[in-house]
């Protein structure tokens, strides 16, 4: 498709029709092999109109997450730079771990896989994560340079740089929900799941899941997911530029994933607390062993949630189900 992607470049900055004779005297291939790329181009979601009079103009474009669109936004270092897509796999996250299987992590750092859906997402838990096609399903593939104990904070970060994302691109209140969920309001527009390979103190890789309900409308995801669910659309009433989202959001993680491979933990732990819903609430805890209630007030450098119970005493969490009550 590289070829394809020129010649919709030349298209996206041409001020009208560009005859099949230039485009081919600019990239030095045959009119035969502008026409196939059209086409191609076509069959990915760009509306391209052709005419023997004027030529080829581009009347809009692909609605999909693709990495060319994405990247025309992104202004990261590292992360992004590497993509893989799919129009449709089981789990970007079992994508990852194959790649991961079969090639040496620290050159995959900062790769995104891409999914248009996910016919098979898994959540927190084995739980089910819905993917349907509108929505931003990404994995990231990283090779911390920081102690395995302090691993939550890449989920921290992970977590900060998707509400800032969504204020950011559009004015919206995101908060963030402990351990790993993303709110507006009181309803869920995102989630996080961070898979470790770690020996010892050694991390061998993470892998970063991520999932925004961007252009789905909630009622596609209420039939599967437990709680009240809403979208970027559903919020601000029309549907939203995915790339430019995702460009946002993966500088964002880039700049706070920096400072904790910096050791700037309390950095990333204050914003994090300034964007929470969770501390201060009261709050239903059920762990593996138990469930009890309390008062969520703080969060430590290991992403523990630390509660003052109803009877007073005061208990760290690791990990967990948290309910607002």
């Amino acid at each position: 498709m590289e070829a394809a992607f020129r010649v919709l470049e030349i298209l996206e900055n041409a001020d009208g029709p560009m005859s099949g004779e230039y485009i081919s005297n600019e990239l030095s291939i045959s009119r035969s092999a502008v026409w196939k790329h059209v086409k191609e181009l076509q069959a990915i979601g760009y509306d391209i109109s052709a005419s023997q009079s004027e030529g080829y103009r581009l009347t809009k474009k692909s609605n999909r997450l693709l990495p060319y669109e994405v990247h025309k936004n992104l202004r990261t270092t590292v992360f992004g730079k590497k993509m893989r897509y799919f129009e449709s796999t089981p789990s970007t996250i079992a994508v990852a771990k194959e790649m991961c299987g079969s090639e040496d992590p620290a050159k995959l750092h900062g790769m995104v896989i891409i999914a248009e859906e996910q016919t098979g997402g898994v959540g927190r838990m084995g739980r089910v994560w819905v993917s349907p096609t509108g929505g931003i399903w990404i994995t990231i593939i990283l090779k911390p340079r920081i102690p395995v104990d302090h691993v939550f904070m890449v989920t921290m970060a992970g977590a900060v740089a998707v509400a800032r994302a969504i204020r950011k691109e559009f004015d919206l209140g995101a908060l963030i929900k402990w351990p790993n969920d993303i709110y507006i309001g009181d309803k869920k527009v995102a989630g996080l799941l961070l898979e470790l390979s770690a020996e010892a103190d050694n991390i061998h890789y993470c892998i970063l899941g991520i999932g925004v309900d961007a252009n789905i409308s909630p009622h596609e995801l209420t039939s599967s997911v437990t709680g009240s669910v809403t979208s970027i659309s559903a919020e601000v009433g029309h549907d939203v530029d995915r790339a430019s989202l995702l460009a946002r959001l993966l500088k964002e993680f880039e700049s706070r994933y920096n400072l904790i491979e910096s050791q700037e933990y309390d950095t990333v732990i204050r914003e994090w607390k300034s964007l929470s819903c969770t501390i201060d609430q009261h709050v239903r805890i059920s762990t593996l062993k138990n469930t009890f209630e309390g008062v969520a007030i703080d969060i430590d450098e290991f992403g523990a949630l630390i509660i003052r119970k109803d009877d007073g005493r005061v208990e760290r969490v690791i990990a967990g189900d948290c309910a607002h009550t």
